[in-house]
């Protein structure tokens, strides 16, 4: 499997310029998400096509389907132990799952302390709106989503759930370099649409 991607300008008037949106590259078949780690825990999963060795499936896991807001988030693969970005090729159907049993990490429906305690503490995918980002890090009015997962919801990086991991770290490199030199003229960027979702998944996801 092969990254798609476009030139960052052309995307940039095709995305919508606020509103909650999942932007992704996907298929029938897979979802693309990105994450970044050190290289302990990313060459091992590239290589061996699944996480393990350093990799702690007793803790949440974050996962962005949007490469740009992954990129803010690692410094564009310069921060300390997210050296080695990934783009996971995650199957159409766990991603679909993920999404109609995601659960706001923050009480924005008001509930009662307590029943909002009891409801955070039990689910096992935790849902983020934060400010998608242009390629210098500037915050947008567009909301990019990120998926908090744990537990049965993270089991599956042991390989079933997963169709491809790819190490992009060099094209991540490669385009940093436009970045510094503000040549946004040359930048690529994987190719992203908006993901469709049901009216259940939007219920979940507070659209």
């Amino acid at each position: 499997m092969e990254l798609k991607t476009k030139n960052y300008l052309e995307q940039l008037k095709e995305w919508p310029q606020s509103g909650k949106h999942i932007l992704a590259q996907y298929t029938d078949e897979y979802v693309v998400a990105y994450q970044a780690y050190r290289p302990s825990i990313g060459k091992f999963a590239a290589e061996n096509q699944y996480f393990g060795g350093d990799f702690s499936f007793s803790r949440m896991s974050w996962i962005k389907t949007n490469f740009l807001w992954m990129m803010y988030r690692s410094g564009w693969g310069t921060k300390v132990g997210q050296e080695i970005t990934l783009a996971l090729y995650l199957k159409r159907d766990y991603f679909e799952k993920i999404l109609s049993s995601a659960h706001p990490s923050t009480n924005v429906h008001g509930m009662p302390k307590d029943e909002w305690d009891k409801q955070i503490a039990a689910t096992n995918v935790r849902l983020q709106w934060d400010p998608d980002h242009d390629p210098h890090g500037a915050k947008q009015e567009r909301k990019a989503i990120q998926l908090g997962l744990r537990k049965d919801f993270l089991e599956p990086f042991s390989g079933e759930g997963i169709l491809n991991i790819v190490d992009i770290s060099d094209f991540v490199s490669a385009q940093r370099e436009f970045v510094q030199r503000n040549e946004l003229h040359k930048l690529i960027t994987p190719s992203e649409y908006c993901f469709p979702i049901s009216e259940e998944q939007a219920l979940n996801l507070n659209v």
